[in-house]
Parts: C-alpha cells; sequence; structure tokens
C-alpha cells in the first residue's frame, strides 16, 4: 500500500507576499510541531512520577483504576519522545490524539467549570493537531525519512 502522502497531489499554497517562506516552513515547521507538542506529552509523563499518589487519588476519584497509571506514564513519555524523532509519526500521532480525546471526556469534561472547559478544549485542539499529524506524517526533519 502506498502511503498517502506519495499519493496526494495537494501541493500548499504559499503564503501571499511571503512564498521565500515556503522552503523553510516546509522542512521545519514539521519539527517544530512535533517538537511542541511532543513535549507537552514527554513532560506531563515524567512530572506524574514524583506526584504519583496524587495522580494516583485523581485517577481513581474519576473512577479509573489507579493501576493504570505506571502504562500512562510509560506512554506518555515514550509516545512523546517518539512524536519529538518523528518515529512511528502516524501510528504515535493516531494513539496520542485518542488518548486525549479520552482524557478530555473523562476529565475535563466540566463546560460549567471555566478552568476545566478551558482544559477540555485545549484538548481537543492538542487532538487537531495529532489528526494532522497522523493523515501528513512527520516531515522531512524525522526518523521517518532517514534513508529516504
Amino acid at each position: 500500500m502506498t502511503p498517502i502522502s506519495q499519493t496526494s497531489s495537494h501541493t500548499p499554497r504559499s503564503i501571499p507576499g511571503l512564498s521565500f517562506l515556503d522552503p523553510l516552513l516546509s522542512r521545519f515547521a514539521p519539527l517544530a510541531g512535533r517538537l511542541m507538542i511532543g513535549s507537552v506529552f514527554a513532560y506531563a509523563g515524567l512530572t506524574k512520577i514524583p506526584a504519583y499518589a496524587g495522580t494516583q487519588a485523581y485517577m481513581e476519584s474519576v473512577g479509573l483504576p489507579g493501576a493504570l497509571l505506571p502504562l500512562v506514564i510509560a506512554f506518555e513519555t515514550l509516545a512523546g519522545l517518539a512524536l519529538i524523532l518523528g518515529w512511528q509519526t502516524r501510528l504515535v500521532a493516531f494513539l496520542l490524539a485518542g488518548f486525549t480525546l479520552l482524557t478530555a471526556l473523562t476529565f475535563h469534561f466540566d463546560l460549567a467549570d471555566s478552568v476545566q472547559s478551558l482544559f477540555f478544549f485545549k484538548n481537543i485542539a492538542i487532538a487537531g493537531g495529532l489528526l494532522a499529524f497522523a493523515g501528513l506524517g512527520a516531515g522531512p526533519l524525522s526518523l521517518d525519512q532517514r534513508g529516504r
């Protein structure tokens, strides 16, 4: 099966008056996006370690087994690093998007609370960015593209 990125005839339009940026954006924007989004997950996973008991209690307060916390820490940390490196990007981004949507619905779906609604919509936005990577791939500066 041929990847979508190799079969698409879609070429992004230049930004009017800024077409000189096209080579830079094509090369570096995906890397910057992966760094920004991936670091959120790697950081979230790592910061759960020193806050283990509190995080476990919070998970249990919404009905999730606290025993899942080691898996959550490993997933967030490793998937975040994989996204940053651009390794298996489409799969990792798809899995992170699902995880992020479930997190939004499980922990932040209190739209009457302004803080929780902000977290909810931020998670939705992050999932949208992840779905873009799932659909389009990692970009040229990635392990996925190494050797191509």
